[in-house]
């Protein structure tokens, strides 16, 4: 069978491939336009899992929420360039839509199933687009939240949020609770919270957080409570752990320069300060003033990792924590609000990327 420019023409414009991979393929279909795209189909999928090895850390992360349920899901490929362009952009919109609408039990069955006003699964929208791009990419996650939820993208897919809320309908549809909604979600982007709220980190991750506070603050020996630092100071001058210049140098300083006393001995000194503490975790963790410090920074850390109890970050909105400008909002809708939970994506986080050596490169290519 014949075939002309037009044909190629549309076959291109079915399937964004080059024109001339287009040309062989109805040379080899003999014209049949339909047997062309299966064939340009089945070299597609050899060529893609010729490409599956390289690495795809790039990619965007992209959100849909309707009134009964949210999703984000992260789609990878190997550049930026591909990353931002239209068909890729325009398939991780499809795919997420259809994670919403089919409500899909695990990544196996998402690509298995049929994409949103298409005939074709998501797994041959993903090869379609591979066809017309030639790069690796592939699905990586969901995360798909039945519900009232609010959603937002940052930096065009860099990272995407997804926040589940246990509100009534009329209070869901309210535009001080949209706005809210917006502004706890774009917190999440920023502060990268780990946790809700305290009540969701086990006894165990407190106990290792506790135990990692102890060490750090053992190890930097000058942030320990005075009358601690000075016990620990005395035997390494009195027990000779120190040199005779640092012990001297030390002994020679007066009491404003002693609270800045790390400015004058050497790192060797510091070191040994620290091996003191360290072997006194013990007795040290026992003694209540550091027990006070110990607390104090454990506090500070779950204020950091747990959303509701991090500081609002728009201010000019609300001064307090998280949880307070969500009561706030509350209040004056008079209606119950709560934030059930959260899950942030940010594009290529665990993925690791080459690092390509083009120095070592070229040198291997003149030897």
């Amino acid at each position: 069978m014949a075939f002309t420019a037009k044909d190629v023409q549309a076959l291109r414009e079915k399937t964004g491939v080059g024109m001339m991979d287009c040309k062989k393929a109805l040379v080899e279909a003999d014209g049949d336009i339909d047997k062309a795209m299966d064939i340009l189909r089945e070299k597609g999928l050899a060529s893609q899992a010729k490409k599956a090895s390289r690495v795809a850390a790039e990619g965007i992360v992209a959100a849909y929420n309707d009134a009964n349920a949210g999703a984000l899901v992260e789609i990878n490929c190997e550049t930026d360039f591909v990353a931002k362009g239209a068909p890729f952009v325009n398939l991780a919109n499809k795919v997420v839509k259809t994670v919403v609408a089919a409500k899909p039990a695990d990544l196996e069955a998402l690509l298995a199933t049929k994409a949103v006003d298409s005939d074709k699964t998501v797994d041959e929208e993903v090869q379609e687009v591979f066809l017309a791009l030639r790069e690796n990419m592939k699905v990586r996650r969901f995360a798909l939240v039945e519900g009232h939820t609010a959603s937002y993208i940052h930096a065009g897919g860099t990272v995407g949020v997804l926040v589940a809320f246990d509100v009534d309908d009329a209070t869901a549809a309210n535009d001080e609770f949209v706005a809210m909604s917006k502004n706890v979600a774009m917190q999440i982007a920023a502060m990268s919270p780990e946790y809700l709220s305290k009540a969701d980190i086990s006894d165990e991750e407190l106990a290792k957080m506790k135990s990692i506070t102890i060490d750090s603050a053992l190890n930097k020996p000058e942030t320990l409570p005075v009358p601690v630092l000075n016990s620990l100071i005395a035997e390494a001058t009195n027990d000779k752990k120190w040199s005779d210049e640092d012990i001297a140098i030390y002994q020679g300083l007066d009491q404003k320069q002693r609270k800045n006393f790390t400015n004058f001995i050497s790192k060797e000194a510091l070191a040994t300060l620290a091996e003191i503490a360290v072997s006194h975790k013990a007795e040290i963790s026992e003694n209540k003033i550091f027990v006070g410090l110990v607390q104090g920074r454990l506090s500070k850390q779950i204020k950091e990792v747990c959303l509701l109890e991090q500081a609002f970050v728009r201010s000019d909105l609300f001064e307090g924590d998280v949880n307070g400008y969500v009561n706030s909002v509350a209040k004056a809708l008079g209606a119950d609000i709560k934030v059930k939970s959260f899950v942030r994506f940010a594009k290529g986080e665990g993925i690791e990327k080459k690092v390509d050596d083009f120095a070592a490169e070229i040198a291997s290519m003149v030897k």
